[in-house]
Parts: structure tokens; sequence; C-alpha cells
């Protein structure tokens, strides 16, 4: 499965550890972030990343294009809730991509675990048929 990691600045580390926690099953799946976060999954983890710009600088658009063309199977966001961006409308357009093409979506580490976990036990195996 394609797996997009995005993490805000404030949740980097936290994206670092999951990553690491993780990669018994992120090792498995082809993974894709954006600059900075994939860079630091890269190094922390010791995963291949295919990375897109900096989030800021489009690389969640080059994310939303993969959403759009039914390349991405499942989105893990870390986003900061209480620090506004200046490229807000951006985040909400990759949020709306995944609603519309029913891509699963974490926003947080508990729902980034169970997703991970579920698709561990095959439980996301219904993205293969989607394709």
């Amino acid at each position: 499965m394609n797996i997009a990691l995005i993490a805000h600045d404030n949740k980097k580390i936290l994206m670092e550890n999951l990553c690491i926690a993780y990669r018994y099953i992120l090792n498995k799946h082809t993974l894709y972030a954006t600059g900075t976060t994939g860079q630091i999954v890269e190094k922390a983890a010791s995963l291949p990343v295919q990375k897109y710009l900096a989030g800021q600088l489009g690389g969640e658009h080059q994310l939303g294009a993969h959403i759009a063309h039914n390349d991405i199977d499942l989105v893990i966001f870390l986003r900061d809730p209480l620090e506004p961006k200046s490229y807000e409308p951006d985040i909400n357009s990759l949020l709306r991509l995944c609603d519309i093409h029913n891509i699963p979506l974490a926003s947080n580490l508990a729902t980034a675990e169970m997703l991970l976990l579920a698709m561990d036990r095959g439980d996301l195996d219904w993205r293969n048929i989607v394709k």
C-alpha cells in the first residue's frame, strides 16, 4: 500500500516516534512524505521515503494530485490544530480530497495507530479492489 506522511512543525517529533514504533509495519509499504517530514522519517526510522516538496512549497498539492489519481491508500497527517497556518486552504483541500476519494485519513496519533494496526491485519485490503 502507498502511505502518505505529513506533519506540521510541532508534530514532526511525534511523526518520527510513530514511524520508529511502527517501522515493522511501515517497511512493508511504500512511503511518501512532504519534504522535511520525509527526511526526518528516513533518518530516524531508516525507512525509504519518496519525498515531495515541503508542504507549504507545494508538497501538499503534489500529494493531492496522487490522491486524486487514487495512488495513495492511507494518509497520516499529524497536524497542529492550535497553530493557524497561512496555507490552511491547501490543508483543507487535502482533507477534502481524502473524503471525496475515500482515502483513510488519520489526523492524530490515536487514529494513526489504529489505521496502521488495521492495515497490518488486512482490514484495508479493500483499497486494492478500488484500484
